[in-house]
């Protein structure tokens, strides 16, 4: 095998565009004033990349590498770009004056740090001009570096609608000439819910991922997290910002005792508490503090929020109000209904007031469309059956859940926890 078939290569390069794609494709966005092309910009700097990193090897810094070559390459494209070809006389002074200042721009920003280009693509991505559905799958594209089969994964819809609303929603931005910035005033407001719900999915992401080897991708939580941060710092008087930076807060302080030596799975309940970040803990539920203050507790991030200090305050697993956590669950489902928000709901019965009664409601749940191929819906079916006694059944469940997961580490678990019974 040689260095250019290397997996190992490869591999490393993958993690590359996992971890820079997206700043890649923001600063490139921010110059070029077209999503749909800094996107086909960064994918041939990747090109390059690939055909290059086997034989020259990996750079020391291989987020500049692959900036470089995509600004020169957008240089080159507009040097000989069709707009310089069409030599109307009325336009061709002005034209060549607009495309070598273009030219000049690029240059000179050949050195520059791409600072807050991510959240100027975030926004950007987020337009009203675009559905709902199409903001979150295009900026989980861009910013996350997500494949379209991940993204709709993530949504419980078929890859295809995820492929369709992505082109539409690049295509849509183009057409509407959209300006590649961060909104001010009424129109950031109006923006801020779904960049919101993008920053969570994006770290939900990281957090347990969807599909490959890794049970965590911590770039991803790191990203989501900054993003938020940002965004925190852009509007300190709004409740639920607050509410997302302490959920994500809490939720990042576990990261290190999710996995094991082995980058195996642990479980929640199953954690060492002694290996929770505290520092975190404590950023998150000053986060969560600031939300309450500010009349945001019963939003959507910040009753998650809530919920996850409820464990971040429990010394042991024993400690956890389950009753508090049922509560605060039954407020979740009246603010932000989903099947998602039922699951999780009968988990916390199952825990306050017993299998069986958890049991019941996922049974409710079975029939649900939006779940049907939800592994975790059969893995928690799977956890309510085991404690009843109902090993069969279990058993039959866990394994259905490990061949529904994409994630090769929850698979593994999944089937000893089936073995194990």
């Amino acid at each position: 095998m040689t260095a250019a078939d290397s997996p190992d290569t490869h591999r490393a390069i993958e993690a590359v565009w996992r971890i820079e794609s997206a700043r890649l494709i923001g600063g490139l966005a921010r110059i070029v004033r077209d999503v749909d092309r800094a996107e086909d910009l960064a994918q041939e700097a990747l090109v390059a990349a690939l055909e290059r990193w086997p034989e020259t090897g990996i750079p020391k810094n291989p987020g500049a590498w692959l900036m470089a070559t995509a600004k020169h390459r957008a240089i080159d494209g507009l040097r000989r770009g069709p707009l310089l070809e069409r030599k109307h006389a009325e336009l061709t002074r002005d034209l060549e004056a607009r495309q070598e200042a273009a030219v000049a721009e690029l240059e000179a920003r050949l050195d520059d740090d791409v600072g807050d280009d991510l959240l100027g693509l975030l926004f950007t991505a987020c337009h009203p001009v675009l559905s709902r559905e199409a903001r979150v799958a295009l900026t989980l594209r861009l910013l996350g570096g997500l494949t379209t089969d991940e993204i709709a994964r993530a949504f419980l819809v078929p890859e295809p609608t995820i492929a369709q609303r992505i082109v539409r929603a690049k295509r849509a931005l183009a057409e509407a000439g959209v300006p590649f910035e961060v909104p001010r005033g009424k129109d950031r407001a109006e923006r801020l819910s779904s960049v919101l719900e993008v920053v969570y999915l994006v770290f939900n992401e990281g957090y347990s991922a969807t599909a490959g080897d890794d049970w965590l991708r911590p770039a991803l939580c790191e990203e989501a997290l900054r993003l938020a941060r940002v965004l925190a710092g852009l509007t300190p008087g709004e409740p639920e910002v607050h509410g997302l930076v302490a959920l994500l807060e809490i939720q990042a302080s576990r990261s290190r005792a999710r996995v094991g030596p082995g980058g195996e799975p642990i479980l929640l309940l199953e954690q060492n508490r002694a290996r929770w970040d505290q520092i975190l803990i404590r950023r998150g539920l000053d986060a969560l503090a600031r939300a309450e203050a500010l009349g945001g507790a019963n939003g959507p991030y910040a009753l998650q929020a809530a919920i996850a200090a409820c464990h971040a305050r429990a010394r042991t697993a024993g400690d956890t109000d389950w009753p508090r956590i049922v509560s605060l669950y039954e407020a979740l489902a009246r603010v932000a209904p989903s099947p998602i928000v039922e699951l999780n709901r009968a988990v916390a019965v199952s825990l306050a007031s017993g299998p069986e009664a958890g049991l019941a409601l996922v049974d409710a749940l079975v029939a649900e469309p939006a779940l049907s191929g939800y592994h975790l819906l059969a893995s928690v079916r799977g956890d309510f059956l085991a404690k009843l006694g109902r090993t069969n059944e279990a058993r039959t469940e866990l394994e259905k859940a490990a061949s529904l997961t994409r994630n090769a580490r929850e698979r593994d678990l999944l089937l000893a926890r089936a073995r194990g019974l």
